[in-house]
């Protein structure tokens, strides 16, 4: 017993440095806004939008891409059907706007032709075709804001990086499910902005991204992680800050959140999870790996020392003074970056929260290394 309060205590420190570490990061992170910036603009973008079965999303997404600030001339909108059995087809082809194309997998692929990543395909075969200079990805599901793509080019005209990650948030969360699935997923965007200041890792979300054509063509594209079935985001990173470790930068801006939608049920939650997870030993850039074993390892300890509570309960005392600490060290570095998202009204959630939060970490990241999951209606391993 001696020996598991000694680890306990040594990786509640540890957990404890990490967190200060983000919190410093994330408020040192330097706020980028657009209106202190006047351009001529001249960038060409291609923005990205792999789908499947995304006929009752698209119209939102499609209609706020037309709502943008950017000059329509100097943007493309390029969404890659990826063999949809519903009408995202003619959502697309349909819908009025002359910069808006259609690129159907079904064109270059045979449907029984066997991936790893439709999705990396999806986006390789829109690159082929993009006529921006800057390509820019977001997901079928995703909605923002009329200065999201004025944003983004700015600060790539401003800094000229050769990768932006750029925020993402979770919105319409009307259940307790969903604000639990919405401050989770507020923690990993608090820690990419601050892991890109202290330079201390690579981390984004492919719902908000950028980068140069003339980057991932001279990186060899998905080249080499095209056999692991998600990673379109983190993995790419990676590989262009090994080739530019100063061409990558956050973009910390309001204007350039995109939002996206939290899944409605467990199942789909934890298919989407173990599948995140699944990318943990896949990843070149190990100081990310590092604080993921620690992370996990933390919560499996905090686990186990609950179950073990259970039949020494003379423990009680211990296992809720480390979980105050969880709580106190976590929301220290999360309620600026709530303040961030305008989501400060989430964090009363934040403890009633943290039984299924540690359940799920080391549920989901023990089957994303050993189990399997569904994406796209397509089974996974």
């Amino acid at each position: 017993m001696n020996a598991l309060l000694i680890i306990t205590i040594g990786l509640a420190v540890l957990y404890g440095i990490l967190m200060l570490s983000y919190s410093y990061g994330w408020r040192r992170l330097q706020a980028f806004n657009p209106g202190e910036h006047a351009y001529t603009f001249h960038t060409k973008v291609s923005v990205i939008i792999p789908a499947r079965d995304e006929e009752e999303n698209l119209p939102r997404l499609l209609e706020a891409l037309q709502q943008q600030s950017y000059p329509a001339n100097l943007f493309e909108v390029m969404v890659v059907d990826d063999f949809s059995e519903d009408g995202t087809a003619d959502a697309v082809r349909y819908f009025p706007a002359p910069n808006v194309r259609l690129i159907r997998m079904s064109d270059h692929l045979s449907q029984t032709e066997r991936l790893n990543s439709y999705k990396k395909k999806a986006i390789e075969l829109a690159i082929k075709e993009a006529a921006g200079h800057l390509i820019v990805t977001t997901d079928a599901d995703c909605e923002m804001g009329p200065k999201w793509l004025e944003t983004i080019v700015k600060f790539y005209e401003t800094y000229h990086p050769r990768f932006i990650a750029a925020p993402v948030a979770y919105h319409r969360e009307d259940n307790f499910f969903k604000k639990l699935q919405s401050l989770d997923f507020m923690t990993m965007q608090g820690i990419t902005g601050s892991v890109a200041y202290l330079q201390t890792g690579t981390m984004c979300n492919g719902a908000n991204l950028a980068y140069e054509k003339s980057a991932f063509e001279e990186v060899g594209g998905f080249m080499g992680i095209d056999m692991i079935a998600s990673g379109d985001d983190m993995l790419l990173m990676y590989k262009i800050y090994h080739a530019y470790p100063d061409g990558v930068m956050y973009l910390k801006s309001r204007d350039a959140v995109v939002r996206t939608l939290p899944v409605a049920d467990l199942p789909a939650f934890m298919n989407q999870r173990i599948r995140w997870s699944s990318k943990a030993d896949k990843y070149e850039d190990k100081r990310i790996t590092r604080v993921l074993a620690l992370v996990y390892v933390w919560n499996v300890i905090l686990l186990l020392f609950g179950i073990i509570t259970i039949f020494h309960p003379t423990l009680v005392s211990w296992l809720l003074g480390l979980l105050v600490y969880k709580i106190v060290i976590e929301l220290f570095f999360l309620a600026p970056v709530a303040a961030f998202f305008h989501k400060i009204s989430l964090l009363p959630w934040f403890i009633p929260g943290q039984p299924f939060h540690i359940v799920y970490i080391v549920v989901a990241g023990w089957l994303g290394k050993f189990g399997s999951y569904e994406w796209k209606g397509r089974q996974v391993k």
